[in-house]
């Protein structure tokens, strides 16, 4: 299995956040409350699930496993800034984690936390929105974090 990185617990998305990630709504449901639940730990603000923010990470998701490589470039030579600009995120600040090969949200969710570099973006109270996506084969996760733009740290 692999992870890589760059730089109030319920919150459940509305269904117009999730509605471009189906067919995997549920995995991306259990893994916000995972990642919300960790940052209520430290009292950190949930994080929203934004529908820009979900689009930029399913289709990076997608790339990874079309290409068979987990990796922080996209197959276009993109990076997660330029991924989340393009899919119309305005952004102050942003985050990015990957993984392949964890076949539930718990199992990606443990792996993060145990990678310092993962935890702290999941953990980093500045960021206020996530989009989160999961592809096949292979169980690509991409989890991209937001700060909009306007919205002051902490």
């Amino acid at each position: 299995m692999g992870v890589t990185q760059t730089a109030e617990a319920a919150y459940v998305p509305s269904a117009t956040a999730w509605a471009a990630f189906s067919p995997h709504e549920k995995e991306a449901t259990r893994l916000l409350k995972l990642v919300n639940s960790a940052r209520d730990a430290v009292g950190c603000s949930p994080l929203k699930a934004n529908a820009k923010l979900t689009k930029a990470a399913r289709k990076h998701s997608a790339d990874m496993a079309s290409q068979r490589n987990m990796s922080h470039t996209g197959s276009d030579g993109s990076d997660p800034g330029d991924r989340i600009m393009h899919a119309g995120y305005d952004r102050s600040g942003y985050g990015e984690n990957v993984a392949y090969g964890y076949t539930t949200p718990e199992s990606v969710m443990a792996g993060w936390m145990n990678s310092p570099g993962h935890k702290r973006n999941i953990l980093d109270c500045s960021f206020k929105e996530i989009g989160v996506g999961l592809a096949q084969p292979g169980n690509y996760w991409t989890q991209d974090f937001g700060q909009p733009d306007g919205q002051s740290a902490g």
